[in-house]
């Protein structure tokens, strides 16, 4: 790894002013964003190594919480620091949070949007072909030989036959990467302070959830501080968690409602879970959404920063090398799996099959950019939906 990529700075403006831009014009979840800072920091802006990329993917991975806007803070911490990463995380959020809070507004206002159905109806199937595009380039970015993609594979089988991701999967194939990759069998002494030092970091995740607050708005923070503090997911993957807590446990939404709110996650720009910020709303308004989006995101910023210093100092170690590159296979296999069950949910007939295929030969030979085809799929939603009616959307 070169030093002078290590070491580079970049102003906090520049990436405030990357990541406003990316909030708002990033589309198709956490696995797409991610291949698109990959892309645009690694590839053209030179902000970034590959082995850093990979790295605070690995990491972030290995992490609860959502995966796009951690990854974020990472590079915003490496390249900017402390309050780069306070400014560029942050920043990520805003434009999203502007724009779910006002849809909150008009559905509350208006008595729902009749026409999230038909959007989310062509949307929805183009996101599968986004993420699929994404967990390509970034599968070309970091698995190096048989034993990430042998750890891949069962992190998909796992991620199948229990319909979510789970912790373990990731520290598992971690372990396995340190035992592979690591200094344990070779002949210099092993650094196994580190390593086990990097495997805790996950367990602190559960820490400040249970404040008993009292009132609604404490109940909306506390509810999702754990969400974003307990659940690993990329994406729609935190969705059962969710659901069980705010349809079956709280009844603070009932099913439509929940479906309408995980729509607009998957169909507005930046992080999908800012799904939280349209519950928020829904539930208790503009102060709702604000302190419902805070609880989502900030264990992002809280663990990344304690990650980021540790692994920064000990990146060289084999055994934190070793994590890394177990950790990532897992993370290509999960995201895979994780795209079959959002597929299921995106895909169910020859028109969302057809756009799904389309999207990928698009995103294959022009590399269009990810909001144009967005719109052009929300048109064949807003087009296609009335005519074919079909009833299978927003049925689980």
């Amino acid at each position: 790894m070169k030093a002078e990529q290590t070491n580079r700075r970049v102003p906090i403006r520049e990436l405030v002013r990357y990541y406003l831009r990316l909030g708002l014009l990033g589309f198709g979840g956490p696995v797409a964003l991610v291949g698109q800072m990959e892309r645009e920091m690694v590839g053209e802006r030179k902000w970034l190594s590959k082995e850093e990329m990979r790295e605070g993917i690995a990491v972030c991975q290995s992490l609860p919480g959502p995966l796009a806007i951690q990854v974020g803070i990472w590079i915003s911490y490496i390249r900017g620091g402390f309050w780069g990463a306070w400014a560029g995380g942050w920043a990520f959020i805003l434009p999203n949070f502007v724009i779910v809070a006002t849809l909150g507004a008009l559905y509350v206002h208006f008595g729902g949007l009749p026409w999230v159905t038909s959007i989310f109806y062509g949307v929805s199937p183009a996101v599968i072909a986004l993420i699929l595009h994404s967990c390509y380039r970034l599968a070309k970015l970091g698995m190096d030989d048989w034993l990430q993609w042998a750890l891949a594979a069962v992190a998909f089988a796992v991620t199948l036959a229990v319909r979510a991701e789970v912790a373990w999967i990731f520290l598992a194939a971690g372990a396995v990467g340190i035992l592979y990759y690591g200094s344990l069998f070779r002949t210099r002494s092993p650094a196994s302070t580190t390593s086990s030092l990097l495997l805790g970091v996950p367990l602190v995740a559960g820490l400040g959830g249970e404040v008993a607050l009292g009132t609604m708005l404490g109940k909306l923070f506390t509810f999702f501080l754990k969400a974003g503090s307990l659940t690993f997911g990329s994406g729609l993957v935190i969705v059962p968690f969710l659901e069980k807590g705010l349809v079956q446990q709280t009844g603070w939404l009932n099913e439509r409602e929940f479906l309408v709110a995980v729509a607009m996650g998957m169909m507005s720009p930046g992080p999908v879970v800012i799904t939280a910020t349209f519950v928020g709303y829904l539930v208790a308004g503009f102060w709702g959404a604000l302190v419902a989006t805070i609880g989502i995101f900030l264990p992002s910023f809280l663990l990344v920063l304690i990650v980021a210093p540790v692994l920064l100092r000990y990146r060289t170690n084999l055994n934190v090398q070793g994590f890394i590159k177990g950790a990532y296979g897992a993370a290509i296999g999960t995201i895979l799996g994780a795209c079959v069950l959002l597929g299921r949910i995106a895909i169910g007939d020859w028109l969302t099959a057809l756009v799904t295929l389309v999207s990928l030969v698009v995103l294959f030979r022009w590399k269009v950019s990810n909001p144009l085809l967005i719109a052009a799929a929300a048109m064949i939603g807003l087009i296609g939906f009335p005519l074919l009616q079909p009833t299978w959307v927003f049925v689980k």
